[in-house]
């Protein structure tokens, strides 16, 4: 079972916190994956398709507890893609048309509403009702092992950034993108998703994301501080190069047995140990030196050289 489909069973099993929680939820489930038929005057029919099993469950019990309508459930299998889809219907039916207002998709003319009415989410915990709802009807969640980002896909550039306005208030910052003729309202920031998966319930969701930070920022770190060891090797094995050369040259100028006995101990300690760095090689010496003072030996070694 994929992250999203862990994410939205979850989110499916929330118990509604009022007695309109339930029609907040079944209200976003219907907006996000319903297409509304109008047959004429006053005949509609409702039928929401989707391929995940808690989106098919927590519409037909709502449909069944909160409008007391008749649904029809229709199970098909594709047969290129090998995976299941669901398929609910509210046919034409005595109290349809009160239930599409109740709803939110239809207003009292009967014209199609593009925002997210007030009464549906007047309530706080309505209000996270139908986040849960459009996250468990359209909601992505990506596994996070790999980058943090959710987002649910709608449809209308309205109801897109009303519901982005809605998970706003719960203190997230969501943005809207336009994905062709759809729209996607996606958040990229791990502690947003956390507290707003927090907040609509999926708290088991939170603590994987949580782990998955976790081990992410030890693995961060450790490389971090690989990447730095390496790095100073580098240097290390750069500068006691640059060190060999110079004795080389010096050494290629007849210069070297004319040193003094502090640059020439340092050069047959660098010579002796061609790999360490100057703080380790100043372990070395007799007594020991400090990596400053070998430093100091080095920018004598380089002044020599250009003044012969």
């Amino acid at each position: 079972m994929s992250f999203t489909a862990e994410v939205r069973d979850e989110l499916a099993r929330c118990e509604p916190t009022c007695e309109y929680c339930g029609l907040a939820t079944l209200a976003a489930l219907t907006r996000v994956c319903g297409t509304l038929s109008i047959a004429g005057p006053g005949s509609y029919r409702l039928a929401v398709a989707t391929e995940t099993g808690a989106v098919a469950r927590t519409m037909i019990a709502l449909t069944h507890s909160v409008l007391k309508l008749k649904t029809e459930f229709t199970v098909r299998r594709s047969v290129l893609h090998k995976v299941r889809n669901y398929l609910i219907t509210l046919p034409d039916q005595p109290g349809l048309d009160k239930a599409l207002v109740l709803l939110g998709i239809l207003d009292r003319r009967g014209g199609l509403v593009t925002g997210i009415p007030r009464h549906v989410v007047s309530r706080p915990c309505c209000r996270l009702s139908y986040i849960r709802g459009a996250l468990i009807a359209g909601g992505f969640v990506a596994d996070p092992r790999g980058d943090f980002h959710l987002e649910i896909a709608v449809q209308g550039e309205e109801f897109a950034q009303a519901l982005a306005a809605l998970i706003a208030q719960e203190g997230v910052k969501a943005r809207v993108n336009r994905r062709r003729a759809a729209y996607a309202v996606y958040i990229k920031s791990a502690e947003d998703i956390c507290r707003l998966l927090q907040a609509v319930g999926a708290s088991r969701s939170v603590g994987d994301i949580q782990e998955a930070r976790a081990m992410k920022s030890v693995k961060n770190d450790v490389n971090r501080r690989v990447n730095a060891e390496v790095a100073n090797q580098t240097r290390s094995a750069g500068a006691a190069q640059h060190q060999l050369e110079l004795i080389a040259e010096l050494r290629a100028r007849g210069l070297r047995d004319t040193l003094p006995r502090a640059l020439a101990d340092f050069c047959d300690l660098r010579e002796a140990y061609p790999d360490l760095s100057l703080r380790d090689l100043g372990q070395m010496a007799e007594p020991p030196l400090s990596k400053s003072a070998l430093y100091h030996r080095v920018l004598r070694l380089e002044k020599l050289l250009e003044e012969g």
